[in-house]
C-alpha cells in the first residue's frame, strides 16, 4: 500500500504527467483538492474507487484517510494542484506519513508560473536581461515569510518574479517593485491559466492596478514582473551559434573536440 502524491498540474486535465495519471487509474482511493483539481482527472479513477475531496478537510482528517486506506491495504492517489514542490502542504504531509511509517511517492506536476509563461509565450530567463526567476509570496495568515525573504530583497536583484497567492495586495506590491523595476516594467497577472475560463491581464507597474480593477480575479492567480515579459532587443543566446564550440557540435570548429 502507498499514497501516491501527485502534481495535478495547473488545470487542464491534459496536463498531467503519463505517470499521474497511471497512478490515478490504478489507485482504489482518491484525495483531491475539489476546489483547485479538474473533475476530468476523476473520470480516470476505477469505477468503484472511494472519492474523498479534502477542500473542506483539516490535516488531522486527511491523516485519518490515510491511516483507513493504509489498513485496508488501498493505494492512494493524492492529488495536488500544480507541481508538490511550493506551497502545496506536502511537507507537514510527508512527515505525518514517515512518523506512522506509511510509504509514499511524489510525481511531479506541471507549476502555475509555467503555464503562465506557456500561455503569455514568454521565456522567463532572457540572455543579459533575467537569468534568474523567483517564485515568491507575501506573508499571509497561512504561513509568515521568513526575515530575509522580503520581497524588496529579491526586487534588488532585477531577477524575473513569480509572486503567488497575493494579487488581492496589487497595490502593496507596485508600491514595493516600482522603484527597483520602473513604472514602465511589464507586469502579467494570469489566473485560471489552461481552464476554459483563463484570463490573462497584461500592462506594467504604472497601469496593471487599474487594468485589474476593470477585469478582478481570484487569489489563486500569479503575478509576473520582470522585463523579459516584453524583451525583444536581446542578444541571442550562444547556445546555438554557429561559432560557439560545444561538446555535441565539435564541428562549430575545425577539428574541435567531441
Amino acid at each position: 500500500m502507498t499514497i501516491h502524491f501527485i502534481g495535478a498540474g495547473p488545470g487542464a486535465a491534459d496536463l498531467i504527467t503519463l505517470r499521474g495519471q497511471r497512478l490515478i487509474a490504478s489507485s482504489p482511493v482518491c484525495l483531491y483538492a475539489g476546489s483547485i483539481v479538474p473533475p476530468e482527472m476523476l473520470g480516470w479513477c476505477p469505477p468503484d474507487a472511494r472519492l474523498v475531496d479534502t477542500a473542506k478537510l483539516d490535516l488531522d482528517a486527511i491523516e485519518a484517510e490515510y491511516k483507513k486506506a493504509h489498513e485496508a491495504g488501498e493505494d492512494v492517489a493524492r492529488l495536488h494542484s500544480g507541481d508538490l514542490s511550493i506551497w502545496s502542504a506536502l511537507a507537514e504531509q510527508l512527515r505525518r506519513l514517515r512518523r506512522l511509517g506509511i510509504p509514499y511517492t511524489l510525481t511531479p506536476g506541471v507549476p502555475a508560473f509555467a503555464a503562465a509563461a506557456a500561455a503569455l509565450e514568454r521565456e522567463l530567463t532572457v540572455p543579459e536581461v533575467a537569468q534568474s526567476v523567483v517564485l515568491t509570496r507575501l506573508s499571509g495568515r497561512a504561513s509568515k515569510m521568513p526575515p530575509a525573504e522580503k520581497l524588496e530583497s529579491f526586487a534588488a536583484t532585477g531577477a524575473t518574479l513569480a509572486i503567488h497567492l497575493a494579487v488581492h495586495r496589487l497595490e502593496e506590491i507596485i508600491g514595493i517593485l516600482t522603484p527597483f523595476y520602473g513604472a514602465d516594467c511589464p507586469v502579467a497577472i494570469a489566473a485560471r491559466v489552461s481552464w476554459p475560463d483563463e484570463k490573462i491581464i497584461t500592462g506594467t507597474l504604472a497601469d496593471i492596478a487599474g487594468r485589474f480593477a476593470a477585469e478582478p480575479s481570484e487569489r489563486t492567480a500569479t503575478i509576473l514582473v520582470g522585463r523579459a515579459l516584453a524583451a525583444e532587443d536581446f542578444r541571442e543566446s550562444a547556445l546555438y551559434d554557429a561559432g560557439y564550440d560545444r561538446r555535441f557540435r565539435p564541428a562549430a570548429r575545425p577539428g574541435g573536440a567531441a
